[in-house]
């Protein structure tokens, strides 16, 4: 039972550090385009594979 002196508040600054960090994240707007960065990783490779067949020609 001694452990719970130690580990309750452990467990509590650990929550704390992550709210603050997802606040933080909110706060900077890191939320803001969920989807741009997926729809953007695919829309990438045909945007590079052309300036490819472009350098060639």
């Amino acid at each position: 039972m001694s452990v719970l002196i130690f580990l309750i508040p452990i467990a509590l600054v650990t929550a704390i550090i992550g709210l603050v960090a997802f606040l933080w994240s909110l706060k900077s707007k890191q939320y803001e385009d969920l989807e741009g960065a997926a729809s953007r990783i695919l829309f990438e490779d045909a945007d590079l594979n052309e300036e490819k067949k472009e350098d060639k020609k």
